[in-house]
């Protein structure tokens, strides 16, 4: 499928997929929406593909949020209609079976800090700016920014940068556990894919399986989740690709693994 808004690669084991409308900051319009559920869906599909990593073109922004030039000619209804793409598309980063990197460069705004938000983790160049500034426009985050900034860096310290609308720079991102990582501009691609590298050495349905109980997991109490991380295991354990992680070890060499 061809993309206009976004671009979508493949490198080795890893799709990488980039918001692509930097004359805009990257902001989220209704084509992008689209086109993120669709490359969402192509890379869960593609067996060849691990993990992937969601970054952007451009110098300035990741993602600045909506775009409200499209919306400020339309009705209430399709505001609405749109209101719902959206929220599929943030809930599709979030739901993503694989293990799903953010690479944030520059301005990580309203939407665009929520989508870095529902990936895994953050890596970030020294460059990115991170806010959820929505109350501003007396509406709030709405894009899981409410649930997700809580669970990442407590309570508390949500609430205060949500209720200001305060931008933080990636070092305070650091210092929250907002980001996992900060790194130079012309550094962030490297170093995002040399933590990609390690993650695809290992067995893909390990991966989507890990994540699973541990996204599930901490939502449940420790006796349940237990019974998911077990559940999670078994399927594992049913796999072509743990017989060759077994064999691997045996033979004393790297396994070759096939997402099966």
């Amino acid at each position: 499928m061809g993309y206009e808004t976004i671009k979508l690669e493949r490198e080795g084991k890893v799709g990488i997929l980039s918001f692509n409308r930097p004359q805009a900051l990257n902001a989220l319009n209704t084509q992008m929406a689209r086109e993120i559920l669709a490359a969402l869906e192509e890379l869960e599909q593609d067996d060849e593909i691990f993990a992937a990593v969601l970054t952007a073109e451009g110098e300035k922004a990741f993602c600045v949020g909506a775009d409200l030039k499209e919306r400020k000619d339309m009705s209430k209804q399709e505001m609405k209609k749109q209101r719902e793409l959206f929220v599929k598309a943030f809930t599709a980063v979030a739901m993503f079976k694989k293990p799903l990197v953010a690479a944030v460069n520059g301005y990580a705004l309203g939407g665009g800090c929520e989508f870095a938000l529902a990936c895994d983790f953050i890596v970030a160049s020294e460059k990115a700016v991170f806010g959820l500034p929505e109350v501003g426009l007396a509406i709030i985050p709405g894009g899981g920014g409410t649930q997700l900034l809580p669970r990442l860096i407590g309570r508390a310290r949500a609430k205060e940068l949500i209720f200001t609308g305060r931008r933080i720079d990636a070092r305070e991102a650091y210092r929250l556990g907002l980001v996992n990582y900060v790194v130079l501009p012309e550094e962030l691609r490297k170093k995002t894919m040399e933590i990609m590298a390690e993650i695809v050495q290992n067995g893909p349905i390990a991966l989507q399986q890990a994540k699973r109980a541990i996204n599930y997991g901490l939502e449940l109490d420790l006796h349940t989740a237990l019974a998911l991380e077990a559940e999670c295991y078994n399927v594992c354990l049913a796999t072509e690709d743990r017989d060759e992680g077994l064999r691997a070890f045996n033979e004393k060499r790297k396994p070759v693994y096939k997402n099966r």
